[in-house]
């Protein structure tokens, strides 16, 4: 006598279609909720002396860091990361997190493979990526986040808390220069690139959205929050 997995029914497949389809339609109106609902946010009456960038990929947000005496001390002990830093023309630090997969895959995002999109929706490990670049063009009119000096020292523990403190992985980059590392948490459709860059303000002590997966969520919850600082 042979083993047959069960299939499912008609009626079962129809339910489970439609609770896919009920999960993608309320999936962005949650990111919009998340991103109006405020949280973190601590009192400092020091002035702002610091800005860190936003820089909006299509579906990615990095923060962009000047390339300062305290950024350096930050990342100083990470593998590979004086040398980075040390680059000829560099002026700020580009530091970003997401899935292994998906966020290494080398050239455009035409090239990210179903393997890359399947695991970053369901789940997989994440990457840390720094890299430096000249001086901002002011055409390019960034989101800004100003923070005071306490701020800007929470704000560079959380971000290097992020990595878990292994060598830099050896795959090709998007540019010469950048280097990925190993990173702490996983990603998910819950737990977003963009959902990191929320926590890493909030870390700083600025108030923001609550939950920001996607790159809409980040610059609502910006405008709302941040930009009238």
């Amino acid at each position: 006598m042979q083993i047959r997995p069960r299939r499912p029914h008609g009626r079962q497949l129809k339910r489970l279609a439609v609770a896919l389809l009920v999960l993608l339609l309320s999936y962005p109106g949650a990111a919009i909720i998340g991103a109006l609902i405020p949280s973190g946010g601590s009192v400092d009456a020091a002035a702002p002396t610091r800005q860190v960038l936003l820089i909006a990929g299509p579906i990615h947000y990095d923060f962009i860091l000047p390339l300062d005496a305290e950024t350096h001390a930050a990342f100083a002990d990470l593998p590979g990361a004086v040398d980075l830093m040390g680059v000829v023309g560099a002026q700020n630090l580009l530091v970003g997190w997401g899935a292994r997969d998906f966020y290494t895959t080398v050239g455009t995002y035409g090239d990210v493979t179903a393997r890359a999109t399947w695991r970053g929706a369901i789940g997989d490990t994440s990457v840390m990526r720094l890299d430096v670049v000249g001086a901002v063009p002011p055409s390019l009119d960034l989101r800004s986040l100003r923070m005071t000096e306490a701020q800007y020292a929470r704000f560079l523990s959380a971000l290097r808390a992020s990595f878990d403190g292994a060598a830099p992985l050896e795959n090709p980059g998007f540019t010469a220069t950048d280097l990925f590392y190993p990173a702490v948490g996983r990603f998910n459709l819950l737990t977003t690139c963009n959902v990191w860059v929320g926590g890493m303000i909030r870390a700083a002590g600025l108030r923001f959205g609550s939950w920001t997966p996607l790159p809409l969520s980040v610059s609502l919850s910006h405008w709302l929050y941040q930009s009238a600082d």
